[in-house]
């Protein structure tokens, strides 16, 4: 790898910009950039930055690759903002993607696999069921294993508290990997949720595992359980609606006073 080190104008005193350009492999060519604070911190993206630097230097028009103020991104920032704070006023709703992180792996054949034996004789069967289901990945909650979401001062988030009712099931039975492994099923599943309902599951869930249920025991939900939670996202609701409508009406105000600045200058 080569390094080149370079002052950065565009932030304070003292700091460094590094880029660092591959020389071997697949990534041949390209090129990673770090940045250094005068005390020698390594910052490897730009939110990391602004949750360094806070207030003190403005951020939004900073191209983090190239180290320079970009003014006309801000302006295409802003340009967004106003439209989607206009959707917003009409009516629209914002966009609350929960899809899951999935492995995008290409497969290198076409699915299903057929073996052709070379006899005249030989007549090609196909599932078509199966040629409709995609392949999953067993235990795929292990690879999130050890992750926390956090706050922008970095503090890390607590997790919810499962019923004791739940059981986990599987090579892992932590409570993280258990609610990964329900919020997936509640998300990306349309049957019921009843757990593992086979015995066998539980001797060896690497071969009798139910892939469309989560990995815990077969349970069951009370009506107590339900007005519980029933209670709960309606809480969860009104204090998501009145913090996007407060966030909202706070850019509108933000964006007047830039315009009002920007009439009287």
């Amino acid at each position: 790898m080569e390094k080149r080190r370079s002052d950065c104008p565009a932030l304070p005193p003292g700091w460094k910009k590094e880029e660092v350009i591959r020389k071997s492999g697949l990534s041949a060519g390209k090129s990673d950039v770090y940045y250094y604070s005068p005390t020698g911190k390594k910052f490897r993206s730009k939110p990391q930055l602004a949750r360094y630097l806070g207030n003190s230097v403005d951020l939004a028009c900073f191209d983090f690759r190239t180290g320079k103020m970009m003014p006309g991104k801000l302006q295409k920032n802003k340009q967004r903002l106003r439209h989607d704070l206009l959707s917003l006023a009409k009516g629209g709703k914002p966009d609350l993607n929960t899809t899951l992180p999935i492995r995008q792996t290409a497969s290198i054949f076409k699915q299903p696999v057929t073996k052709v034996q070379v006899t005249p004789e030989n007549k090609v069967k196909t599932d078509l069921q199966r040629a409709t289901e995609q392949p999953t990945q067993l235990f795929w909650e292990r690879r999130l294993k050890g992750l926390q979401s956090s706050d922008v001062s970095e503090k890390v988030q607590r997790t919810m508290d499962l019923p004791k009712g739940l059981q986990s099931v599987g090579l892992d039975s932590s409570d993280d990997t258990l609610l990964r492994a329900i919020t997936s099923a509640l998300h990306m599943g349309s049957s019921p949720i009843t757990g593992q309902t086979s015995v066998a599951a539980e001797k060896n869930p690497a071969i009798w595992l139910n892939t469309s249920q989560p990995l815990c025991k077969a349970f069951t939900v009370t009506d107590e359980q339900i007005r519980e939670q029933e209670l709960k996202v309606h809480q969860a609701r009104r204090s998501l609606e009145e913090a996007l409508m407060a966030d909202g009406l706070a850019r509108a105000a933000e964006n007047t006073r830039e315009m009002q600045d920007g009439m009287t200058a």
